[in-house]
C-alpha cells in the first residue's frame, strides 16, 4: 500500500526520529511511504485553545494535502483524533460545504500508527527486537477518542526480547493535555508526579506511548528526578531490530 506520512509539526520539530521510525516499520512491511512537503499542522493547538477559525486554513490545508492518498499514517493519536473527530466541526464554523465534504472523504484515511498496523496492514510481529523492560501508558486521546484499545500493546507483546510490565492505574492522565500545562502547570506537574510514581513502581527501563507529547512531559520529570528510566515513542520500539552475530 501507498503510505502517506502525516508526521505532525511537534515530531517534525522535537522528534524527528519518530517519524523515521514509522518509515523504517513500514517499509519493512513492505509498504511505499510517501512525505508531502506541503504538510503543516493539522489545527489542534488552535482549535484546542478556543481559535477555532484560525484553525480553518489549516484544516483547508490538509485536506487538500492528503486528498489524493490512499492512507495517511500518524504516529500522534492526538492529532489523529483532531482529524477525525474535529476537522466536522470546524467544517460548520467555516460555513463552508465544500470543506465539509473534503473532511468526509478524507477522514476514513487517517490512522494513528498502531491502528494502521493492527487494522490495516493486519499485522501484530512487526519483526522488531528489543530486549528490555517496558511499561506502556495509553495516552488520552488515544484510549478515549480513538478507541485504540489493546493494540499498542499487542504490539509490544510480539516484540522478541522485550519484557512488557503492566502500568498501575495506566487509564489516568498524565497531565500534559498541550496548553493545559502551560496554563495550569503546578496541577499538570502534579499529575505527571502521580504517573511517575507508577512508573517507578514498574522496575521498567523504558517507558512507552503513542505520543510523544505526553512522552516529553513524563521524560522531562523522569530527567529531573534522575530515575534513569528512558521515554520512547512506541514506533521507535518497532522499528529496532536483532543485530546479526
Amino acid at each position: 500500500m501507498k503510505v502517506a506520512l502525516f508526521i505532525t509539526c511537534f515530531n517534525d520539530t522535537v522528534f524527528p526520529e519518530t517519524g523515521k521510525a514509522v518509515v523504517r516499520v513500514l517499509e519493512r512491511l513492505g509498504h511505499s511511504v510517501v512525505f508531502p512537503a506541503a504538510q503543516t499542522c493539522c489545527g489542534q493547538m488552535h482549535f484546542n485553545t478556543g481559535y477555532q477559525r484560525e484553525a480553518v486554513p489549516l484544516v483547508r490545508r490538509f485536506v487538500e494535502v492528503f486528498a489524493d492518498a490512499e492512507a495517511v499514517v500518524a504516529p500522534s493519536a492526538s492529532c489523529v483524533a483532531m482529524v477525525r473527530e474535529f476537522y466536522g466541526r470546524v467544517a460548520e464554523v467555516a460555513g463552508d460545504r465544500k470543506l465539509a465534504r473534503a473532511v468526509t472523504e478524507v477522514q476514513p484515511k487517517v490512522h494513528e500508527f498502531t491502528e494502521f498496523l493492527v487494522d490495516v496492514a493486519g499485522v501484530t510481529d512487526v519483526g522488531a527486537y528489543f530486549p528490555h523492560k517496558v511499561t506502556y501508558h495509553p495516552t488520552c486521546h488515544g484510549l478515549r477518542m480513538l478507541g485504540l484499545g489493546d493494540r499498542p500493546v499487542r504490539l509490544l507483546s510480539a516484540v522478541r526480547g522485550l519484557e512488557l510490565i503492566d502500568l498501575p492505574h495506566s487509564t489516568e492522565c498524565c497531565g500534559f493535555g498541550g496548553t493545559f500545562a502551560v496554563k495550569n502547570a503546578d496541577v499538570s506537574v502534579a499529575m505527571g508526579q502521580d504517573k511517575i510514581a507508577h512508573v517507578l513502581g514498574t522496575g521498567a527501563e523504558v517507558l512507552a506511548a503513542a505520543d510523544n507529547s505526553c512522552l516529553m512531559h513524563l521524560g522531562g520529570l523522569l530527567s529531573r528526578g534522575r530515575s534513569g528510566v528512558r521515554v520512547m515513542h512506541l514506533a521507535e520500539i518497532l522499528a529496532h531490530e536483532e543485530v546479526p552475530a
